[in-house]
């Protein structure tokens, strides 16, 4: 079953978190990960104030996308976000299609 890796960022140090979106997508691309969404517009309806950046990204399995979080390749990336970016990052399993 499909999961999601929902993630609200608001940056700090633009020129920093650079460091961080040049190497991630190697980690998602090592897990097949999927990138649906990333900084587009966005509006908030209900809840906090809508964050500068919002990124959806699709893995074949909620298995994947943990293990994409924790590899050392994202871990790695990860490093260059810290300090320069608040972020908050989710994982959620999708739902079976229906018949």
């Amino acid at each position: 079953m499909k999961a999601y890796w929902i993630a609200h960022v608001d940056i700090t140090d633009p020129d920093q978190y650079r460091q961080y979106t040049e190497r991630a997508p190697k980690a998602f691309a090592a897990y097949g990960a999927r990138i649906l969404a990333r900084g587009g517009r966005s509006e908030a309806l209900e809840g906090r104030a809508t964050p500068q950046r919002s990124v959806v990204i699709e893995f074949d399995s909620y298995e994947l996308a943990l293990g994409c979080y924790h590899s050392a390749l994202y871990q790695e990336a990860r490093g260059y976000r810290e300090g320069v970016a608040l972020a908050e990052v989710i994982i959620v399993e999708g739902v079976a299609p229906a018949l």
